[in-house]
């Protein structure tokens, strides 16, 4: 079960927001999906919506050091020998506080043989005319440092059409590249003459996308944007401000079962296997806090 869940609501927009994983199950504007959302029973298809903390991405099998010390977090993607997307997403997060436009839960990670620190995680999410608003917050409420990531888990939808018809804006320079097996990190790569170069609209045609983007180029007050624009004139936009310094792009290929039904789009604070790489890693001092917020709204 998704668990309990709050319904908000904002003029011709409309969400579903779940107490397992703080998870964004549906955005609507009208009778228009914004998102790929998930049904009330059942689990949480592919993390859709989800906040993923205190690490986004992939964690190479569950191992790292921090301060001299070794830690070992459960493996949950076994094909890939991973620790993916932190200790959160199945977690049952409370509900603070619920309006008839707004929602924020909350949740806690203590410290275990798989994560040194004590946190105290919040996500907000504020339904208005301009979209949906979204800020996930964390404060480190122990005794010792903290290594720290996160990113929400969106599922974006441009409209009716396949999505090899969607065009993709996607103003990023650079790209890690990984492992075809396990996904991890092996470097960083230019955008230039690359099927991954978005950074002047185009339809996304049959490129497969499951990397980590950055080089990113943003407005005067430091937003970035993602776009995706239905042929049939729909489009949908995910932006973020500068402490995300980093977007996960995926296309949702499915080997079995429902294929690209829809373009993840993931602000991050840090890149895959962060803890092991140190790669724009958070370092949360007891006390310390971190906020970052994205708006997702329809075009």
């Amino acid at each position: 079960m998704s668990g309990p869940e709050c319904q908000i609501a904002f003029g011709p927009y409309t969400a579903t927001v779940t107490s397992r994983g703080a998870a964004l199950r549906n955005l609507r504007q009208q009778d228009r999906d914004l998102v790929v959302g998930f049904g009330p029973d059942g689990g949480i298809p592919d993390y859709r919506g989800v906040i993923c903390a205190p690490w986004p991405n992939r964690l190479a099998d569950g191992t790292y050091n921090y301060l001299g010390k070794p830690y070992a977090a459960p493996v949950n993607e076994p094909e890939r020998k991973a620790a993916l997307h932190g200790l959160v997403t199945d977690l049952r997060w409370d509900v603070e506080e619920a309006g008839p436009s707004s929602v924020t839960l909350a949740c806690r990670i203590e410290a275990s043989p798989g994560y040194p620190g004590s946190l105290t995680l919040t996500v907000r999410y504020l339904l208005s005319e301009d979209g949906l608003h979204s800020t996930v917050h964390a404060r480190n409420t122990g005794t010792v440092p903290a290594p720290y990531g996160v990113c929400p888990h969106p599922y974006l939808v441009a409209g009716p059409s396949p999505l090899d018809d969607w065009q993709l804006e996607l103003p990023a320079e650079e790209y890690l590249d990984v492992t075809p097996d396990r996904l991890l990190p092996i470097g960083m790569q230019s955008v230039e003459n690359h099927a991954f170069d978005f950074r002047s609209p185009r339809p996304l045609g049959s490129v497969k996308i499951d990397h980590a983007f950055t080089g990113l180029t943003r407005n005067p007050s430091g937003v970035a944007c993602v776009r995706v624009l239905d042929p049939a004139g729909t489009g949908v936009e995910l932006e973020w401000g500068p402490e995300w310094p980093w977007v996960q792009v995926h296309t949702a290929d499915k080997p079995v079962g429902p294929d690209r039904l829809g373009l993840a789009v993931e602000p991050m604070t840090c890149p895959p296997d962060a803890f092991n790489s140190g790669a724009d890693l958070i370092h949360l001092q007891p006390g310390g806090t971190h906020s970052g917020s994205w708006t997702i709204r329809a075009l």
